[in-house]
């Protein structure tokens, strides 16, 4: 049995560069709002949540990119009613 086409790391994490920037903006907002002496109790939940759902978003796209990679190694299949034509 073949193998499913498999993804190049360095072009899935070029792919994800503009949403990882905005996560790491997002981390540093949140600690930069959390009052001075409470940086960690006011920005780690929010901190937490963010990271939350980036791994989230991440691992969505990671499976995405090699459902994406498996169907476009497979030719498209001829319009039904080519098939009957050619069947007559």
């Amino acid at each position: 049995m073949s193998q499913s086409p498999r993804v190049s790391p360095k072009q899935f994490a070029e792919s994800m560069q503009a949403e990882v920037q905005e996560y790491l903006e997002q981390i540093m907002e949140a600690v930069n709002q959390a009052p001075d002496g409470e940086w960690i109790s006011g920005s780690e939940e929010q901190v937490r949540d963010l990271v939350a759902a980036m791994r989230q978003r991440i691992y969505e796209q990671a499976v995405q990119k090699r459902v994406d990679a498996a169907e476009a190694a497979f030719p498209p299949s001829a319009p039904s009613g080519h098939r009957q034509a050619a069947g007559e």
